[in-house]
C-alpha cells in the first residue's frame, strides 16, 4: 500500500477507512464468499473476522476503535486465504465457485481504486501505478455530437459472462434526440465558472475544487503528494454532482442521463474523447426492470433509495477488466474525493 510508518493512522473521515482495516476487509470478503460460501457458520481462518471486517455490520466510525490484529497477522491471513484459492484453481471449478472468485477479484479491484482516492484525499504518495500513462489528457476542441432519436439496449444479457446485479437485465429504452459534448468539462472552463461574477456574488457560491490553490497569481492542482501547475485544457476532476449541476445551470446546459452517456460510450472512440474519469449523470441510482439481488445482497439493493447518482466510465485507477459500458458506478451527490468529472448536453 506504499505507506510510510505512521501513515496507517488516518483521521476519522467519511470518505476514508483505516488502511489496515480495509486490507483486512479485502481478505475477509474473499474468504467469506469463496471459501465459506457466504455462510457465517462456516469457520474462518481468523478469529472474530466477521465482527471485525464485515462492512455491512460494523459502523464506519467503529473501524477506528476496534482492536484489530497486527499487520503481520493480517498479512498471514491474506497469504493463507489466497493459498487456499490457488489450490482451488488447480482443478476445474463449479459455476458457483467460479462466480465468487470473479466477484472477489472485482471487489478487490474496486477497493484498490478506493486506496487511490483515499491516498489522494490524504495527500499521500500514489499507492500504485496508474493503468494509463498520465494523470489526465489535453482535451479536444469542444463540439456537441448530435444523436438522433433511437432505441438503445441498456443492462446486460444472461449467460454473457460475469455481471453485477445492478446490470440486470438487458432491456430496450427509447432515447430522444440529444446533443452531447465530445469531451469532458476542462479546468479552464470550470475556472471561468468559479471566477464568474454570478458565482462570486452568489450567497451559496461554489468554492474552488478541493485540490486547487492559487499562489503568486498562478493556479496549482495537487495530484497525490505533488503540486503541479493547473493545466487549463485537461478535464476537471474531483467535482461533486452538486457542483457539476451548478456549473451546468450557469452555462445553460445539463448533465447527460445514464443512457445518453452509455450510448455515447458505445460509439467509436474516434467520435468522442475518453476523460479517464468517472463521469456524473443526471440519473439517481435505481434498479433496472427485472432486478434481483445476487448473494452479496449489499452490493446494490441498499443503495436504491434515490440518494445516489450514477456515474459511467472509469478512472486511471480502474483496471481494464472493469471498463465496460454496462458497469454502473454510484456515489452520494456531495462526494468529490473519487476521480470524477463530467460532460454536458445541450438543453
Amino acid at each position: 500500500m506504499n505507506l510510510k510508518p505512521g501513515q496507517e493512522l488516518v483521521p476519522n473521515l467519511e470518505v476514508v477507512n483505516p488502511p489496515h482495516w480495509e486490507f483486512g476487509h479485502l481478505t475477509w470478503f474473499h474468504e467469506f464468499w469463496v471459501h465459506r460460501k457466504g455462510q457465517a457458520s462456516n469457520p474462518s481462518l481468523l478469529d472474530n473476522s466477521d465482527f471485525l471486517f464485515n462492512s455491512s455490520d460494523i459502523a464506519h466510525s467503529d473501524r477506528w476503535v476496534i482492536e484489530m490484529p497486527s499487520i503481520e497477522r493480517l498479512l498471514q491471513y491474506n497469504f493463507e486465504v489466497f493459498q487456499k484459492t490457488h489450490e482451488l484453481l488447480q482443478d476445474a471449478l463449479d459455476a458457483e465457485t467460479n462466480y465468487f472468485i470473479q466477484l472477489s477479484i472485482f471487489h478487490q479491484d474496486m477497493h484498490n481504486e478506493a486506496f487511490a482516492y483515499m491516498w489522494q484525499t490524504l495527500g499521500y504518495r500514489a499507492p500504485f501505478k496508474a493503468f494509463e500513462g498520465s494523470a489526465s489528457k489535453k482535451s479536444l476542441s469542444l463540439k456537441y455530437i448530435e444523436m438522433p432519436k433511437q432505441s438503445f439496449k441498456a443492462g446486460s444479457d444472461d449467460h454473457n459472462g460475469f455481471i453485477f446485479d445492478n446490470e440486470k437485465w438487458a432491456h430496450t429504452v427509447e432515447i430522444d434526440d440529444f446533443a452531447i459534448a465530445n469531451r469532458a468539462v476542462t479546468n479552464g472552463e470550470y475556472l471561468e465558472f468559479i471566477e464568474s461574477g454570478k458565482n462570486i456574488s452568489d450567497t451559496a457560491k461554489i468554492e474552488i475544487p478541493k485540490y486547487w490553490k492559487k499562489e503568486g497569481g498562478h493556479w496549482y492542482q495537487r495530484f497525490f503528494d505533488e503540486w503541479h501547475p493547473l493545466t487549463l485544457d485537461e478535464p476537471v476532476r474531483h467535482i461533486s454532482y452538486l457542483d457539476a449541476k451548478r456549473y451546468c445551470d450557469w452555462r445553460h446546459l445539463r448533465l447527460p442521463t445514464e443512457h445518453e452517456l452509455s450510448l455515447l460510450m458505445s460509439q467509436a472512440d474516434s467520435q468522442w474523447q475518453i476523460s479517464n474519469l468517472w463521469e456524473w449523470t443526471a440519473d439517481p441510482f435505481m434498479p433496472f426492470p427485472g432486478f434481483s439481488p445476487d448473494p452479496y445482497i449489499d452490493y446494490s439493493k441498499p443503495w436504491f433509495d434515490g440518494s445516489y447518482q450514477v456515474l459511467k466510465g472509469w478512472s486511471l485507477y480502474t483496471p481494464k477488466r472493469l471498463r465496460r459500458n454496462t458497469f454502473r458506478n454510484f456515489y452520494a451527490p456531495h462526494r468529490y474525493d473519487h476521480f470524477c468529472g463530467f460532460r454536458t448536453c445541450l438543453l
